[in-house]
């Protein structure tokens, strides 16, 4: 049963990155932009809440309020995110230039960015931020004794605010999509942006809109990826804004089915990393490096499912086109 607890609690966590930074992208390819760059918007949030939090944690603020300052480290990396993210706006839609090429680009700085910041704060070499222990919502934390039950080892194992706030926005994400005139007017955008703006809205306003929140979630995604991944953040996020895109594209531009896509594909990633405690998988004993094929599971699942339901998938009509008001 343990095992089962730490498969569950594993996934759940895995998930929460991959939910929020397809939520983002979402967000970006509904009002008509397509965000390739959520790979390196991840990177730069992680970035900026690491380096938050290592400066709490020397200041002595973190071990005394470490919610609080995780909080503050959420704002941070959300913000940063967003920050990041208007760079891809200004090049789409202001410059009308391609947003594919604008998106890798954008990728291809960031990881760059974070190596060199990272030296120029820690000293040549050190690229590894340690991300404090205090981070992390114990038992102890809430007050409650510590027993080694299935329910504990479910939600403790590896419990972080960022878990909860991934709750918080998917609901978020849901009302205004659907249930605001922000969201009708977004997805208008995505769909006919001529017909959107023959009856008032500002189309430019809101594809700014739609890639800012994509920098706001993708950005708390970079964290929860962090924080998920390791003890430490290494200028990479081992290509999880891509594999976030395609649950994005899985879940179709919707976003309970993102929530499914996420579940799934981190299941699958945490499968490669428990293989050797499950029994009833194969052990592929005789195979040099047989390590490596549990490791490759989420990826090959990832590509076969995009095979598989690319005829389905219908993203929104206009994404990817540059937006001219002269033309009709």
């Amino acid at each position: 049963m343990k095992i089962l607890a730490d498969i569950i609690s594993a996934t759940i966590l895995f998930a929460v990155p991959l939910l929020l930074v397809a939520l983002g992208g979402m967000f970006s390819e509904r009002s008509g932009v397509i965000n390739i760059a959520l790979e390196g918007i991840m990177i730069i949030g992680a970035l900026c809440s690491c380096l938050f939090l290592r400066a709490l944690d020397d200041s002595g603020f973190g071990p005394m309020h470490p919610q609080l300052s995780m909080l503050y480290a959420i704002l941070v990396a959300a913000g940063s995110g967003a920050l990041f993210a208007l760079l891809l706006a200004f090049a789409s839609v202001n410059l009308k230039a391609d947003q594919t090429i604008g998106g890798t680009a954008l990728n291809m700085f960031a990881p760059a960015f974070a190596i060199v910041l990272t030296w120029a704060i820690q000293g040549q070499g050190q690229t590894t931020i340690l991300i404090p222990t205090w981070s992390r919502i114990t038992q102890e934390t809430l007050g409650i004794v510590e027993k080694d039950t299935f329910l504990q080892n479910l939600v403790f194992k590896s419990f972080y605010q960022t878990t909860l706030w991934s709750i918080v926005l998917l609901l978020i994400a849901v009302v205004v999509l659907y249930r605001t005139r922000f969201g009708l007017r977004l997805r208008s955008c995505g769909e006919h942006p001529q017909a959107a703006d023959s009856v008032g809205i500002n189309v430019y306003r809101m594809r700014y809109a739609g890639v800012g929140i994509s920098g706001f979630l993708g950005g708390i995604g970079g964290l929860a990826y962090t924080l998920a991944a390791g003890s430490a953040f290494q200028s990479t996020v081992a290509g999880y804004g891509f594999l976030a895109l395609a649950v994005m594209i899985f879940g179709n531009w919707k976003p309970w089915n993102i929530l499914a896509a996420s579940l799934f594909f981190a299941l699958f990633k945490i499968l490669g990393s428990y293989s050797g405690s499950i029994p009833f998988l194969p052990k592929f004993e005789n195979i040099k490096a047989s390590e490596y094929i549990y490791l490759m599971l989420p990826y090959i699942v990832t590509m076969i499912v995009l095979v598989l339901t690319s005829k389905k998938s219908r993203a929104p009509k206009s994404e990817g086109i540059p937006y001219d008001k002269g033309r009709r």
